[in-house]
């Protein structure tokens, strides 16, 4: 994407968190992660997101990030819009990946520091000092479980900065999404920040959403999200409905571990997490592999596993 405002008119839909997919030995599978790509945008993702929560960004230096976030430019192109997780606690990091992010094409995503007793004031500064860096525009990312939660009003706050396009919300109360959706509708992109949650949201009136999960199950969330899209409510219900097992033991065991896990039994390159992540047990394999092929079973699903 050349500027903000192709960006904004392409940022919509249902967009993969594509997992980092690393070796067992820690490093960052290339060839796998480039698979992993080519495999979501054939399937007709709207988008992808690199190197988020999921993407396990925290776990990774600087130079690894950059160069995640240029192998993935170098396969997407411009085929599918891609967000580029920049955020960080130290500012010369955010402020190098968000130049580098929209350098490339991608649009940068942006959380509010991770530092102790920051203020709100303090938070709009920071924003205001990112938000020129990019030609693209920036994403704000309002993720509370890793790190500050921003307020409905401290977005719309942050909304009002030039530059400013989207904001990915990991917020999900609904009194929250019922004002966000109705104040910022139309001012900025809404992408809800889950898939495990992603009707309610979609149902207000947000633009997208971002998905963890369809990195494993890719058939059935694609399915259920373009159900929604539709207006198709009861069929994207009862598509959300039967994966909530495999959501169930996501919540218990982690996200990036139980894909990833859930990704290899179905013969994709999900790689393995990196420390401090761990991978799941052999109980929580089993009840996993148990999932999948249950809903191997049905065929609204589209979940076929490998072969032993």
């Amino acid at each position: 994407m050349q500027d903000q405002s192709e960006s904004k008119a392409r940022l919509h839909g249902l967009f993969n968190i594509t997992v980092t997919p690393f070796t067992a030995e820690g490093a960052i599978d290339r060839a796998a992660l480039v698979e992993n790509v080519e495999r979501v945008i054939s399937r007709g993702f709207d988008g992808l997101l690199i190197g988020g929560t999921y993407g396990e960004f925290p776990t990774m230096t600087a130079e690894e990030r950059a160069d995640l976030f240029r192998i993935v430019m170098d396969v997407a192109g411009n085929r599918v819009p891609v967000m580029l997780c920049s955020a960080g606690s130290d500012l010369r990091t955010v402020r190098d990946l968000t130049v580098l992010a929209g350098e490339l094409g991608g649009v940068p995503m942006v959380t509010p520091p991770f530092v102790s007793e920051i203020t709100d004031a303090q938070i709009l500064a920071f924003f205001r000092e990112v938000a020129p860096l990019s030609k693209t525009g920036i994403i704000i990312y309002n993720a509370p479980g890793i790190g500050i939660t921003l307020s409905p009003g401290l977005i719309e706050q942050l909304a009002e900065i030039e530059g400013m396009i989207g904001l990915k919300q990991g917020d999900l109360n609904p009194t929250t999404i019922d004002r966000i959706a109705n104040r910022l509708c139309g001012r900025i992109r809404l992408f809800c920040a889950s898939d495990l949650a992603f009707l309610g949201p979609m149902m207000a009136g947000f633009d997208g959403t971002s998905s963890t999960n369809s990195g494993a199950l890719t058939e059935l969330i694609l399915a259920s999200y373009r159900a929604v899209e539709a207006g198709d409510a009861a069929t994207a219900r009862d598509l959300h409905r039967l994966w909530y097992g495999f959501r169930a033991l996501a919540r218990q065991h982690g996200q990036p571990q139980v894909v990833k896990a859930a990704m290899r039994m179905r013969g994709f390159q999900g790689g393995f997490v990196r420390a401090p992540l761990r991978e799941i047990g052999l109980a929580a394999q089993q009840a996993l592999l148990a999932e999948l092929e249950s809903l191997s079973q049905d065929a609204r699903s589209g979940v076929t596993i490998r072969s032993a």
